[in-house]
């Protein structure tokens, strides 16, 4: 199926996971390997505002008076993005929908082309080991290479293999107590999700604790799946 005469995206795929869980590298690895583009609710945002688009300026409006944009902008937001050309061989929804109104506003606007959700990929953690793994996180300021405390080390401390740079940073909020919160959230937001997509017979779950390219190969073989 073509979607460049027609606007029509031959793919929809959802990742759902914690943070820190890796959808970031691995969504990036599926756009290399399949032609898909990841988006983000974040970079839609920052896109539509920055553009200047109807929806865009209605988002721009909420967040200056400190409220969290709506679902309808939301939806209005993505709805032009997918009309993109470059979306037309298939798209990677990354944090978004985060509740079942979410994915239900989704449905809706996919049913109105023709169009339904491929697959949905939950890529799952312990809780207890993810909060290992992001806490011990940490980057070289000079060029970004990522450190750990547990799993990565510079061969010399404190200075990074990369640059030799010696100015390292954390995330303010990759702290035990602030990721476990998150994990927290996540799972009393992300629940509903499951048994959502899992009812539409579309859900997909991966251990996300493995190593990196064994996930992405198990990823690859399910997005080759649904989609062909």
């Amino acid at each position: 199926m073509d979607g460049s005469s027609n606007g029509v995206i031959a793919s929809v795929l959802i990742l759902l996971g914690p943070p820190g869980a890796g959808k970031g590298t691995q969504a990036r690895m599926l756009e290399e390997r399949f032609g898909f583009v990841q988006l983000s609710t974040g970079d839609l945002l920052r896109a539509a505002v920055s553009a200047g688009t109807e929806a865009g300026l209605r988002a721009k409006a909420v967040m200056e008076a400190g409220e969290l944009v709506s679902d309808d902008i939301v939806i209005a937001i993505l709805k032009d993005r997918l009309a993109d050309p470059d979306c037309a061989k298939g798209v990677i929804l990354d944090g978004f929908p985060r509740t079942t109104v979410q994915a239900e506003a989704l449905d809706t606007l996919l049913e109105a082309s023709g169009q339904r959700i491929n697959g949905a990929i939950s890529l799952e953690v312990d809780d207890a080991a993810m909060v290992t793994r992001i806490a011990g996180r940490y980057t070289c300021a000079g060029c970004g290479e990522g450190w750990h405390d547990s799993f990565k080390q510079p061969k010399t401390a404190g200075v990074c293999d990369n640059c030799g740079g010696t100015e390292m940073k954390r995330r303010a909020d990759d702290n035990a107590e602030t990721v476990a919160s998150r994990l927290e959230a996540y799972h009393a937001q992300t629940a509903p999700l499951i048994t959502y997509y899992q009812n539409k017979a579309v859900l997909h779950r991966i251990n996300a604790m493995g190593d990196i390219a064994e996930i992405a190969t198990e990823m690859g073989a399910i997005v080759r799946g649904v989609t062909q």
